[in-house]
């Protein structure tokens, strides 16, 4: 029984924006089968992986003031100080940026990281570059946002990448939004940024696999000092 709950709350249900894509291979695999059975059996198997990666399960977010969950599911690829992408207005000065790597295999639902207003919404077309690039964060195609909370502004970057080639967004400037609502998606691999106001230490390592809207990236009322981490 538990196994089935895992199966169910990993693959199923499936996000309306993954529909058409889905038809577009299954078509496709009937096709194919009808040219020569094992090009069918590849269609198939890209089928089952195109279900997969517009899966949407259900997601247990904490819920507590100041706390930062992990807008994407992914790897932690970056830990830096930058300036926020400028159309946002959000700082000139540089702020500590997590950002949340996401490939082909990673739910690609996004979350929001708090609750707040949603202050601002900029979209720049750009280059699709390798999303696990730190240059990707200036020149890829992006949207981005501000969400006001707390007292304090967070800079949300979607970032398209090499594969990627819509961002989708459910959110609209003015929105009320909760920690771990969903408020996006970015089509076959791509990339998240946080920017988290200043004093705000990270409490996520590199490498570090997120859960968007579960995992704690940060504590913007908690006292935890800059926390250390190891591989093995």
């Amino acid at each position: 029984m538990s196994i089935i709950s895992s199966i169910n709350r990993q693959i199923v249900p499936i996000h309306r924006e993954g529909y058409l894509f889905i038809l577009a291979f299954v078509v496709a695999t009937v096709v194919l089968f009808l040219i020569w059975q094992p090009l069918g059996w590849i269609g198939l198997i890209l089928t089952i992986w195109c279900c997969y990666f517009f899966r949407d399960p259900a997601r247990v977010t904490p819920l507590r003031e100041g706390l930062v969950i992990s807008p994407a599911d992914g790897r932690v690829s970056m830990i830096a100080s930058a300036v926020p992408p400028l159309e946002l207005g959000l700082s000139t000065t540089p702020m500590t940026r997590v950002s949340i790597f996401m490939n082909v295999f990673d739910c690609h639902v996004n979350r929001s990281p708090v609750a707040g207003r949603i202050a601002k919404i900029v979209y720049r077309p750009g280059l699709f570059l390798n999303a696990d690039l730190d240059k990707a964060s200036d020149d890829n195609e992006r949207s981005s946002l501000i969400i006001e909370s707390g007292g304090e502004r967070y800079g949300v970057v979607q970032i398209a990448g090499l594969i990627a080639r819509r961002i989708v967004s459910f959110a609209h400037e003015g929105d009320m939004t909760s920690a771990g609502e969903r408020f996006g998606l970015i089509r076959f691999g791509s990339r998240v940024d946080v920017y988290l106001p200043e004093g705000v230490q990270p409490l996520v390592g590199l490498g570090q696999t997120c859960i968007a809207g579960e995992t704690v990236i940060a504590d913007a009322r908690g006292n935890d000092p800059a926390r250390s981490y190891r591989t093995h």
